[in-house]
Parts: C-alpha cells; structure tokens; sequence
C-alpha cells in the first residue's frame, strides 16, 4: 500500500473564550487526523481612562505601542476613552461617572493615565479627582496594586544611589488596595481650636489573607522570598496583618522564605540595602509611601509601571508618577513607564506573554541606544514624549 503523505488542508476556526483559534487539520500516514493550532488571535476590549495633566498625551503613546503590537501579532484591540478625576468633575461634577464605570466593568482591561492637580485641590471641595481612583478600585473589585522596582541596565548610573547600592535591585511590591486607613471611617468634631479630625484603619483576616496569598505565589516564580511590612509594634491592625500572614505562610507555603519588616526600618533598608529584598507584601497606607520611595531607585518615577488587579474580571493599569501638570502639554513627559503598564496589561489581563515581552525588551534597545526624556537626561540631551514613543515602536518592527 502506498504511504499517505501528510495533508493540510482548509484552516478551521474555532471560537475558544475571546480568543479566535486557528486551526490545522493533520493527517498521520497511519490514517490518525490531529488538530494543530496555528495561530491564536485575541478580540479584546480595552478601556482607556486618560485622566488629567500628562495622562491623555502618555496613554495617547502607549495606545500606539499597542496598536503596533496587535498589528504584528495579528490581535484586535478595541479602544473606548472615558473620563475619570478632574476632568470628570468639570464636564458632570463627578471623579467618576457612572458611564465610566459600566465601561470599564465591561472591558478586558483598564489603561489609565493619571488624575489631579493644582486646580482640583482645594481642601473645602465636595469632591476630590482622587476620589474616582479609588472608586473605579473597589468597583473593580481590585485589591492587589502591583508595583515592580527593576533596574534597567542603561540607567543604573541614574539612580541617586551608588552604583554598588543599587545594582541588581528587582524587588515586587504587592500593596493591598480596598482596606486600611484610605477606606476607614473618617470625620471631623468640634469647632475652632477644640475641633479634631479622624480616620480609622481596619483589615480583615481574609482581606490579609488574599494579597498575602498573591504574594507569597509570585515569591515561588522568582526568588523564593517574601518579606511582610507592617507597624506591629504599634498599630492593632498590623497586629492581625503580622499573625495572619505568619499564619498562611507556615500553612500554606513552608518552602517560602519569609520574614517581616517594621515599616520604619523598611523605609532605611530600602535605601542602604534594596537589593535584599524579593517579593514585598504590605498595606494600603505603607504600600502607597514606600513604593513612591523606592520609585526613586531607578531614578525617575517615569519608568515604573503598576497593575492592580483582582479575583478575575479586568485589571488596571497604570504608571505610577503622578499628572504632573507643570509640564501638561509640552510635549516632554516620559512615555515608558505607561508603556511598561501596557505590557503588563497584556501579561496579567490578556496572557500574551510574547507580546509584553516585546515591549519591555523595545523599552530596553532604546535606552541602550542612549536616548532618554528630561527626567533621564540629568542635563544631557533630551527628546520628547512623541519621539521616544516612535523610538520604541522602531525598535518593536
């Protein structure tokens, strides 16, 4: 009998969640047919909150990056724009409409820029632009902000700490996001100098419980490590943080090294020590102030990304420097930490994995190329938000 040659014939398409999965049928000389995947294009819907001050020109650059990527990798990306902080309020008075947040609970992921400033800031006001952040969060359901502290190569020398300080620092924050002193009850009492202000803290044993899980599974793919921040020498909340995460972590991940840090001492060691440090798994409050500290270890917070992610449904991405509203509209802001955003958008909501690695490894090319904004060039020569976007999308091709 003749041998029968192998056959492809007619590609069949299945449709497999949001992905579109191209198939090959493959016939065996033993007569035996197989579906071979060749191809897996995604559908996906993207909603970007471009904010105030650099948040629409950063996101405007990272929406192309990604464009590119879905260009290259055969994906669909669908873009929707809607408003959230300061420009919220001027258009319905509210840092977050309602519109907003049905849109991004629809979506795939969240790209957003930034929100606040000068103009917004007034203590009297009803409402604040930082006020829809941390609503479109709990809508969310978003209750693990995650913040890498890695050094790129090219700009070690940027950094305000000595090169041997600082060299070789990969640290993962995971702040936890929807508890703690930001959402505790709060008010003022009294008049003239006898009035008084309060805000409560409070965690939950789950609530520790889940962003300590997170971490602790993130510290078992890199370097086995996790340390825990907390003020329980002070603070009754940090007291039920400390004797949680012990808990879980004898329980449930006995190969991890662990260990706890009070936050004080975290803050110098950060500073004298950063390389020391793996997975870092703190609150709300502490994670807010000591991922703003050590954004300065790679020595811009124009480089560092952040996702903030939750028990499925889409996550939020973001840089995370502020709006920077004294260079809005000049043209000059650092792209690449929203850029980075955009690649852990593609890593963490939509599994592309190839695809973030593209961006991050484009990010890298171009700094060894030498090319840098304001805030990288330390007075040297600068380019600008546009041409470092387009230096990126060159080195993606």
């Amino acid at each position: 009998m003749a041998k029968v040659p192998d056959v492809t014939v007619m590609p069949r398409r299945l449709t497999w969640g949001k992905r579109l999965v191209r198939l090959n049928w493959h016939l065996e000389p033993n007569n035996t047919c197989f579906l071979l995947p060749v191809k897996i294009a995604l559908n996906a819907n993207l909603v970007l909150l471009p904010g105030d001050g650099i948040g629409p020109e950063i996101v405007t650059e990272a929406k192309r990056v990604l464009e590119k990527i879905a260009a290259s990798f055969g994906h669909q990306f669908t873009f929707s724009s809607h408003l959230i902080g300061g420009i919220a309020i001027d258009s319905c008075g509210d840092p977050l409409p309602q519109a907003t947040v049905d849109a991004c609970k629809a979506s795939d992921a969240v790209l957003l820029g930034a929100v606040g400033g000068p103009k917004w800031d007034d203590p009297s006001a009803k409402t604040r632009p930082e006020a829809g952040l941390l609503r479109i969060r709990k809508e969310l359901g978003l209750f693990a902000n995650l913040r890498p502290i890695r050094l790129f190569d090219e700009l070690v020398d940027a950094s305000p700490l000595k090169r041997e300080i600082i060299e070789g620092t990969d640290i993962l924050f995971f702040r936890e996001l929807t508890g703690g002193i930001y959402f505790g009850e709060s008010g003022r009492n009294g008049s003239g100098a006898e009035e008084t202000a309060f805000q409560s803290m409070a965690y939950s044993v789950g609530e520790v419980e889940r962003i300590v899980r997170l971490a602790a599974k993130a510290a078992q793919q890199r370097d086995n490590r996790l340390t825990s921040v907390d003020k329980a020498n002070v603070l009754e909340p940090s007291r039920l943080w400390r004797q949680t995460a012990a808990r879980v972590m004898a329980e449930e991940f006995p190969d991890v090294k662990f260990d706890v840090v009070l936050v004080d001492a975290m803050a110098m060691h950060l500073i004298n020590r950063p390389r020391d440090f793996d997975v870092v798994v703190t609150g709300n409050l502490f994670g807010d102030i000591l991922t703003d500290e050590a954004s300065m270890l790679p020595g811009s917070l124009g480089m560092l990304p952040s996702a903030s992610l939750g028990n499925g449904g889409p996550g939020l991405y973001e840089p995370i420097h502020g709006s920077a509203p004294d260079i809005a509209g000049k043209g000059i802001a650092n792209p690449l930490a929203t850029i980075l955003a955009a690649a852990m958008l593609l890593r963490h909501s939509l599994s592309l994995t190839k695809e973030a690695d593209a961006i991050e490894a484009a990010v890298g090319k171009v700094l060894a190329d030498g090319l840098r904004t304001s805030d990288l060039a330390r007075g040297a020569a600068a380019i600008g938000t546009k041409a470092m976007t387009d230096a990126v999308l060159n080195r993606l091709a």
